[in-house]
């Protein structure tokens, strides 16, 4: 029987393993990121700690603390589950995919897993000055007091804002994967992708620095450049 004529019922059953596996993934993640969590905490607050000149973050309510723990732990668990959840989005749509596309997947995977946490990363690096740029607004007049709470929300959006732009060149790859776009077509729009990317980044990134800017646009379209060279030598499109 094949994935077409399965009944709903077959597909809706291993959907829910799938769905479970991912779930348990990121429940040993996150039993991983809340023993790690003083040491994610520090990572994290360091940026805003050198942008104020080592000042601290606060809690204003009694459970601020534990929440801003639990959080913490549940975004680390995701980010550590990650490989086994598209793993295991892999497997379910695997059956309905050709036999060309099935010799993507895994490569395409690990691609993926590679490109978020090197977006990650150079977010992090850009998120000092990121905060400087904001705090500044206030002057001397003013003096940040910043929950706990209110920053690291505003960390993990900057820093998923940059892991997944960093996924652009995947989707690239895959639209000349099928037809849609080329090697070519690519290359003759430079142009127009780069006023794209920097528009894309200028809405992307939270801070709207000159800096914080060029450290998300200029990965941005040297991997535009890379991707059109791949897809020229590996899908010979």
């Amino acid at each position: 029987m094949t994935a077409a004529t399965a009944p709903m019922s077959e597909h809706i059953g291993e959907l829910r393993n799938r769905v479970i596996k991912c779930a348990v993934a990121v429940l040993i993640g996150s039993i991983i990121g809340y023993a790690i969590n003083e040491w994610v905490l520090e990572l994290l607050i360091a940026p805003y700690a050198e942008a104020v000149d080592d000042a601290s973050l606060v809690f204003f309510r009694p459970g601020e603390g534990f929440s801003v723990v639990m959080k913490v732990s549940l975004c680390t668990g995701t980010v550590l589950a990650s490989p086994i959840i598209l793993y295991q989005t892999w497997r379910f749509v695997s059956p309905a995919l050709t036999r060309r596309e099935k010799k993507w997947a895994i490569p395409v995977t690990v691609v993926f897993v590679a490109l978020f946490l090197a977006g990650i990363t150079v977010g992090y690096l850009a998120l000092r000055q990121g905060l400087v740029f904001l705090l500044e607004f206030g002057g001397d007049s003013l003096d940040p007091l910043i929950g706990a709470d209110d920053y690291l929300k505003f960390a993990m959006r900057f820093l998923l804002a940059f892991g997944l732009s960093f996924e652009f060149p995947i989707f690239l790859f895959v639209l000349a994967a099928f037809g849609v776009v080329s090697s070519k077509w690519l290359a003759s729009g430079r142009r127009w992708a780069v006023v794209v990317i920097l528009i894309a980044a200028a809405l992307i990134t939270p801070t709207g620095d000159p800096l914080t800017l060029l450290m998300l646009s200029v990965p941005l379209y040297l991997m535009y450049e890379i991707t059109i060279v791949l897809i020229k030598l590996i899908l010979k499109k």
